[in-house]
């Protein structure tokens, strides 16, 4: 004999059963690695002022992509997706979880060849977050640029 429920019916039933999540703990996670990481991109940044003299505004771009480099080999060894399930949304700072959102697709997709697997699956994730990014510094530019024109 089948039992009919109803979705609400269904919701009541199985959230008898969810986890209830530990925000505190959970933002705490967040909080920590997210800090840690932004820290270690600050000391990265202090590595090359001092050592190869940079100015610090000249020092941002090989901090970025040391982090990005850095990302993408935890991700290679399969370290930064433990990062990921521990922290949460702390390990998605923007340059290291965008790094991260990269390599994964990269390592997924291996097997089906360099240019089939690889070459298109890379920016299946972190293509929707560039176009965005593009498309919304776009008109926040133009915005600022009617801005001035009117007043």
């Amino acid at each position: 004999m089948k039992q009919s429920f109803d979705q609400k019916q269904y919701n009541q039933t199985i959230k008898t059963y969810q986890p209830k999540p530990n925000y505190f703990i959970n933002c705490l996670k967040a909080f920590v690695v997210g800090g840690l990481i932004c820290m270690l991109g600050e000391g990265i940044t202090t590595f090359y002022v001092e050592v190869f003299n940079f100015s610090e505004k000249d020092a941002g771009n090989p901090t970025v992509t040391t982090l990005i480099l850095i990302a993408a080999l935890l991700t290679g060894f399969g370290v930064y997706d433990k990062l990921g399930q521990f922290a949460g949304a702390g390990s998605a700072v923007p340059v290291t979880g965008f790094a991260n959102s990269v390599s994964s697709a990269a390592l997924e997709h291996k097997s089906e060849g360099l240019v089939l697997g690889v070459a298109t699956n890379l920016f299946k994730l972190a293509g929707s977050v560039i176009v965005f990014g593009v498309v919304s510094a776009y008109l926040l530019g133009i915005i600022r640029y009617s801005w001035k024109i009117w007043f």
